[in-house]
């Protein structure tokens, strides 16, 4: 570890069950299973690195590319849930972290330098619970998808005041330039925030809209974000694989 920074640790979680997309961690871009990507991506930032996974198929294919990797079995709610007690169980009391990162597994476009920036604004801003990614986009198709998630982010101080699927903010007077923002779920977590957030029962908001970050909000805690004009893209069903691949080959 003494290559490392000890400021943060990435955890990724990586479930190998999903009612989308089953056992997505391992599908293939470019010959190569979509976890590894993620994985190179996040190491690439200096911070050490774990997958986190409740599956033994994905923690023997972590292993045979030489990554680390950590079980956690339990249900649980959210992936935050699941890499708080990777957290607590396997690195509390043999680390000096400062930051903890939840670093969706199916983020294969990811690099190092942005995680590495998400940490130093945190740092820096020393006015956030929670810090995440966002993108500015004019698509129409995009702003009104529930598969889009949207921030009300306030791009003069960084902070996110709401999250929705639905198409926030309202363009009310139909202006063909009407600019939102996309929200990327990734995550960097103080550790007394995300031992906060642990505590915490689901929220009324994020069981209606499914989104792990209001029930943060509704508690009180506050969410920054930076703006990225990074071409990340998300892999949520088997079509975006061929979406990633035409980004990597371009």
């Amino acid at each position: 570890m003494s290559h490392k920074s000890s400021k943060a640790v990435i955890l990724i979680p990586a479930r190998f069950s999903s009612s989308r997309f089953p056992g997505k961690p391992l599908s293939k871009i470019n010959q190569k299973p979509m976890i590894r990507w993620v994985y190179e991506g996040a190491v690439q930032s200096g911070f050490e690195a774990f997958v986190v996974t409740d599956s033994q198929e994905i923690e023997q294919a972590v292993k045979e590319f030489g990554g680390s990797v950590i079980r956690v079995d339990d249900d649980v709610e959210s992936g935050s849930e699941r890499i708080y007690l990777a957290y607590e169980r396997h690195l509390k009391d043999d680390s000096n972290y400062s930051y903890i990162i939840n670093l969706q597994g199916d983020e294969p476009l990811i690099k190092g330098k942005l995680l590495q920036e998400l940490v130093q604004f945190q740092e820096n801003s020393g006015a956030f619970d929670i810090t995440t990614i966002v993108k500015s986009s004019t698509e129409p198709f995009e702003h009104s998808d529930p598969n889009v998630v949207k921030a009300h982010f306030c791009p003069e101080n960084g902070r996110c005041l709401s999250f929705s699927r639905a198409a926030i903010p309202c363009n009310r007077d139909g202006d063909s330039e009407f600019e939102f923002f996309r929200h990327i779920g990734i995550y960097c977590y103080s550790v007394a925030a995300i031992e906060k957030f642990s505590t915490l029962a689901p929220s009324t908001l994020e069981k209606v809209e499914k989104l792990e970050q209001l029930r943060a909000l509704e508690n009180g805690m506050s969410i920054g974000a930076i703006e990225i004009k990074d071409k990340l893209q998300s892999v949520d069903t088997p079509e975006d694989i061929l979406k990633v691949e035409g980004l990597l080959n371009g």
